[in-house]
């Protein structure tokens, strides 16, 4: 019998890919698991282990969906095939009912760990340049001091910017992002500053 597992990752919430593809396998029964990789208890995974009998088959969509970590894949791999349960991993054609495929596993779960290693490496290197330039790692500003200023001028302006709209429009920055540097409370402040200074 072929035992279906997905797991939705921090990046794809939607394991509508993976439940397709275990489906279109032949797989009688699918369990899913909705924790992220980081999270150290998977109750879906363990009920699919339990579930798994004897000369059935758990089948991945792929293999860093099993687990995170080097040491953990190949643990569990061990365990269920000490019971005698095969592993099937579909984006990269691993079944370990055979040797090629126990084989071709080690090597394809070696390389996934060293490639996630890398892309945490580089991450972290990036950050670290970054750091020395003065920048920090995040979203960038949508406005920086001169265009605070500018928007100030303009909301003080108020007989050629009648609306805010036309300062969000000149500024062409999105509506949300104004209104985070530029609350209700100090556009009036703005607009009053300027209502009293041309007051005789």
């Amino acid at each position: 019998m072929l035992i279906g597992y997905a797991r939705v990752s921090t990046m794809d919430q939607n394991p509508a890919l993976q439940m397709d593809a275990l489906r279109a396998t032949g797989c009688e029964k699918v369990f899913t698991e909705k924790a992220s990789g980081s999270h150290r208890e998977r109750p879906q995974l363990q009920a699919a282990l339990d579930y798994l009998r004897e000369g059935d088959t758990l089948v991945v969509w792929k293999l860093s969906r099993l687990a995170r970590s080097l040491t953990q894949v190949i643990k569990t791999v061990a365990e269920i095939n000490e019971r005698g349960i095969a592993l099937k991993v579909l984006t990269q054609n691993i079944d370990t009912s055979t040797s090629e495929g126990r084989l071709f596993f080690h090597m394809t779960a070696a390389f996934d760990e060293f490639q996630r290693e890398l892309i945490v490496e580089n991450t972290r290197a990036g950050l670290a340049a970054a750091n020395k330039r003065g920048r920090r790692g995040g979203r960038p500003r949508a406005m920086n001091e001169q265009t605070i200023k500018h928007a100030e001028a303009m909301l003080k302006d108020a007989e050629n910017y009648p609306f805010i709209g036309d300062v969000i429009d000149q500024l062409k920055i999105g509506r949300t992002a104004f209104y985070r540097y530029f609350p209700t409370d100090r556009i009036k402040q703005l607009r009053n500053e300027h209502a009293d200074s041309v007051q005789p």
